[in-house]
């Protein structure tokens, strides 16, 4: 058992390690290539300028380069690819303990993490090289849409998956209805990337969620998902080191998409297949990224009924800015609540 601790965790010391030495090479192409906005500034739903984002952000996005998250999605897949060649030349128990590239838990996750940076990738060449454009809206949730339903039909047919875990009251069965779900849930995870907003932010953030469900894992014996999870929190470590104030790149659409898409297979991964409660315990480990789609929703809808603004600026984090609150201590606050909720959420996954 502990041995088997320590190969699921050695993926996060060597992520991080691989993901510090790429760097230099990152940020020297990012700079050399401008990658960053030409112009500053977007514009809000309905076709207005983003007066008080302009305000706080637009001067900044034509400063710092963009794409950062190569750092994350490339380190995890080094690491990992690595990791399995030894295991191939080296045929050792110690080798092959720590290839954590199985089928059974770990290539799905690891398909949707490659999927969702070359999508977001995409999106972000088109944002530096088309005035700010980047991929239309409606192809970006097209090809969310599209890769999520494919996943989604591949847990309903191959795997099997047709229920929901309700912790500490069985399970909920909905048959084909799994596919739309997770649908939905892709499409929410995917809404929830816009807390990359503030310098070291959504790092901080995805650390904690993601090393909760290493642990939430670990606790259901999924050492190989727990190994992906792992790899994936060095992998933002290395990023978060360079993101913190003053960032020398934001993680952008290739780093958020890549993490959130992955993030909704490894929910289903520790739910009914691991035997646990994964999806019901993202409401908990993943709070932050729920209240940031929902005050995005709550905007929209109380500008709708009332004509009004609900909130200064939407997401909520940067609601805080607008009102006073340094960016630092919106971050700060923003980790110590993601932490307190990761070590929540775990800690259910070991009751329930």
């Amino acid at each position: 058992m502990n041995f088997t601790l320590l190969f699921s965790i050695t993926p996060a010391i060597v992520t991080f390690v691989i993901g510090i030495l790429i760097t230099p090479i990152v940020t020297h192409f990012l700079y050399k290539h401008h990658v960053w906005k030409k112009q500053g500034g977007k514009t809000a739903l309905g076709g207005k300028i983003a007066e008080v984002f302009n305000e706080l952000k637009g001067e900044h996005e034509t400063k710092t380069p963009r794409m950062g998250g190569i750092v994350i999605w490339a380190s995890v897949m080094i690491t990992l690819i690595s990791f399995y060649v030894l295991s191939l030349l080296l045929p050792t128990s110690f080798f092959t303990d720590l290839d954590f590239l199985t089928r059974s838990q770990t290539l799905i996750p690891t398909l949707a993490l490659i999927a969702g940076a070359v999508i977001g990738f995409l999106n972000d060449f088109y944002d530096v090289t088309h005035k700010g454009g980047g991929l239309r809206l409606r192809v970006r949730l097209l090809l969310i849409l599209s890769l999520s339903a494919i996943l989604g039909w591949w847990f309903y047919t191959k795997l099997g998956v047709t229920a929901v875990n309700i912790p500490f009251d069985g399970s909920l069965e909905i048959g084909w209805l799994i596919i739309p779900f997770f649908m939905f849930l892709t499409l929410c995870l995917y809404a929830s990337g816009v807390i990359d907003g503030i310098d070291g932010l959504s790092g901080g953030v995805f650390a904690a969620i993601f090393t909760a469900y290493a642990g939430i894992a670990i606790v259901q014996s999924q050492y190989d998902l727990a190994a992906f999870c792992a790899a994936v929190v060095g992998g933002i470590l290395a990023f978060l080191w360079y993101n913190i104030p003053p960032a020398r790149f934001w993680m952008t659409e290739t780093g958020s998409m890549a993490l959130t898409l992955s993030l909704a297979t490894v929910v289903f991964m520790t739910d009914k297949l691991g035997d646990g409660n994964g999806v019901s315990l993202l409401l908990v480990v993943g709070l932050p990224l729920v209240v940031t789609v929902l005050s995005n929703v709550l905007q929209i809808l109380y500008r709708n009924w009332t004509g009004k603004k609900l909130f200064r600026i939407a997401p909520l984090h940067h609601h805080f800015e607008a009102i006073g609150w340094p960016s630092y201590k919106v971050t700060m606050r923003y980790w110590v609540v993601s932490i307190m909720c990761a070590l929540l959420g775990v800690a259910i996954a070991a009751v329930a």
